[in-house]
Order: structure tokens, then sequence, then C-alpha cells
């Protein structure tokens, strides 16, 4: 699986895990450098709070396009350490 976002590979990985048809990639197989700081939470009943990040591509930012449990709930325990995309961003 692939991400793309304006022109180029956010992260890329055979070992995806899909929960509530998203792609949750390896948080290494993130291209950090196109990751910068973002201090968005959310929470979900039965995940817990994800954190985000948001992406900066060709002089463009994408807010909170990335998402991420770093502890997760129990019911949760597979997507720990991996990251989902939204916002425009492709996953295929």
């Amino acid at each position: 699986m692939k991400a793309t976002w304006n022109g180029v590979t956010i992260a890329e990985s055979d070992d995806t895990v899909v929960v509530e048809g998203n792609h949750y990639f390896p948080e290494s197989s993130l291209n950090r450098q196109y990751v910068t700081f973002s201090n968005h939470r959310t929470s979900c009943p039965w995940k817990g709070q994800a954190q985000y990040y948001s992406l900066f591509v060709n002089g463009e930012m994408n807010p909170d396009a990335v998402w991420y449990y770093a502890e997760p709930l129990e019911a949760a325990a597979e997507i720990k350490g991996r990251v989902a995309f939204w916002k425009g961003v492709k996953v295929e």
C-alpha cells in the first residue's frame, strides 16, 4: 500500500492493518521529511485518544492529515505504532 499527497509518497508498506476501512501503516514507513507538528486531538470510545500530524509538501500544508493512537485501548491494540491518513491523502 502507498499513501500519497501533493505528488509525493508519504508512506509505503506491504504491512498495513485495516480498521474501519482505514489502512494503518507502520509508523516507521512514514516519510518524516513531510511530517510536521499538530496539536489536534480527538477521542474514540473504543480506540482511545487520537493524536495528529500535519503534512507539508511542496510549500503546501495539509493540517491534521495523519492520525495515530499512541496508547490505544485494548480493543485497538493492533494499531499501536501505526498511522492512518485522510484529508485528500490517497491510499492505494
